[in-house]
């Protein structure tokens, strides 16, 4: 009797306890797979069967849990036998399977007096004792409203096979794709609804939020979908029921968008970008500082708008190797800077197998949106205004300490025109002039044609910069 009742404190809470009891509860690492305590407990329950899952499954599509799965938290005979042997199997391994892979979870927000960036926007907490908690409340309460408003990509399952496959579901695969499937929609909501957009629950979304969702549907017909972005970047690795790293997503999204370029399609054109891919060298795979190359961008940009002078927006994506089995603490500091730049668009990463999106940072901890969350497909589009979009967005604040990030990663970085790219570049010069001689990447004008060596610049600000402001790899 005391091991049963031990066994249904553990485990039946998953089904039936209440949210605010999950966070009471909550002092033992909890997994990043899922994401707030309220969200679907079917979903739990199905990840929780993918963890334990064998390892032959991560190549397999995802099936869905029959009703009889859920019936462990019925007290009948064959339920008991079910939790017992669940108690086996999950006792200690789901917990070193979360410390040695995903690490604690944490949530909220870590400090109530340092300032936060997200996105290139700060919210500023003031340290003054004469200062309202009104004040300091109306500051969270923005922050949150921001961080809501962000797109979430997750897990999804119940879609079309991907090309000649029978995945109907990235579960357990896909979740760097998701990951730079959020990237690219924040940039498109830069670029057709403005950094000051946010989410309004009272009234109806409008008609370009929907488009840009719909764009990243799950299915062929979606431009930016998980099934087009796999077939963009077939050359890079990417395959249904296969993980990949940062440098071949950002290929891959380079790839894809070189594609839609030329669609004729109106909504295709209309949310066009430039892609351009900041890489040190052929592979972007060698380690070292990358090089923006002015007149590589100024090419990129000419290329894609066809020769007119009138820049289109671009996305520059810096792959990163910044370390061995974590980050270099050296590069800390130049990773926190990356968010107060106007431009900035956050970090894909996270840890080995579990990629994020990082989207804001407080002192030295780094706030995520998580994809590991599984959902069911969700079709969008802008006729159906009464569409449910909540799983597009999250409300649960998580962080992690950025030290703790695998060291593979990729950097976002979005500008609007050209003098919103010649601004960045100025921000990012003073960034690696600030690193001591740990730089993201560097900036430079142009190539030497002789033997490859980036030339630095000294008019990219208008003024004489150093010598010593520069490293050259």
């Amino acid at each position: 009797t005391k091991l049963m009742k031990s066994i249904c404190d553990r485990f039946l809470p998953l089904k039936c306890s209440s949210s605010g009891a999950d966070e009471k509860r909550d002092k033992t690492p909890a997994s990043l797979v899922s994401d707030a305590a309220s969200r679907d407990n079917e979903s739990k329950l199905t990840l929780l069967s993918n963890v334990f899952a064998p390892s032959s499954s991560v190549s397999q599509p995802c099936r869905e849990a029959s009703t009889s799965e859920h019936k462990p938290v019925c007290a009948t005979h064959n339920g008991w036998t079910v939790i017992l042997k669940t108690a086996s199997m999950a006792s200690g391994a789901i917990r070193r399977f979360q410390e040695r892979v995903l690490g604690p979870s944490r949530t909220g927000v870590p400090c109530s007096t340092s300032e936060i960036w997200l996105l290139g926007v700060c919210y500023k907490i003031s340290e003054s004792e004469s200062s309202e908690e009104a004040d300091a409340g109306r500051v969270l309460a923005a922050f949150r409203q921001d961080f809501s408003s962000l797109i979430l990509m997750t897990y999804r399952r119940g879609f079309a096979p991907i090309g000649d496959t029978t995945y109907t579901s990235d579960v357990n695969w896909g979740c760097m794709l998701r990951s730079g499937q959020m990237l690219f929609a924040q940039a498109l909501v830069f670029q057709r609804l403005g950094r000051s957009w946010r989410k309004k629950e009272s009234e109806p979304p409008e008609g370009e939020y929907l488009e840009i969702l719909e764009l990243f549907g799950d299915s062929e017909s979606s431009a930016f979908s998980i099934h087009n972005l796999i077939l963009a970047g077939e050359s890079y690795g990417l395959a249904a029921g296969s993980w990949v790293g940062p440098y071949a997503v950002c290929r891959s999204w380079e790839s894809l968008a070189r594609k839609k370029r030329g669609e004729t399609d109106v909504k295709h054109h209309s949310s066009s970008m430039a892609v351009h891919i900041v890489s040190g060298s052929e592979d972007g795979e060698r380690g070292g500082a990358p090089i923006l190359c002015i007149d590589d961008v100024t090419k990129t940009c000419l290329e894609y708008s066809e020769g007119k002078t009138e820049w289109p927006p671009i996305l520059l994506l810096v792959p990163l190797v910044l370390g061995l089995d974590k980050v270099n603490p050296r590069y800390i500091p130049s990773l926190i800077a990356t968010f107060t730049l106007p431009q900035s668009l956050g970090i894909l990463g996270g840890k080995p197998g579990a990629s994020t999106y990082i989207v804001g940072v407080q002192e030295d901890k780094g706030f995520y949106l998580d994809p590991h969350d599984v959902q069911q497909v969700v079709t969008v589009n802008k006729e159906t205004q009464d569409v449910d979009t909540s799983s597009y967005h999250c409300n649960t604040l998580r962080y992690v300490p950025l030290e703790s990030l695998d060291p593979s990663l990729a950097l976002g970085f979005y500008c609007r025109d050209k003098d919103d790219f010649e601004d960045f570049c100025i921000r990012a010069t003073k960034l690696a002039g600030d690193s001591n001689g740990a730089p993201l990447f560097t900036v430079t004008q142009s190539h030497r044609t002789d033997c490859g060596i980036a030339e630095t610049s000294t008019d990219i600000s208008g003024e004489e910069h150093e010598e010593d402001d520069w490293q050259l790899l």
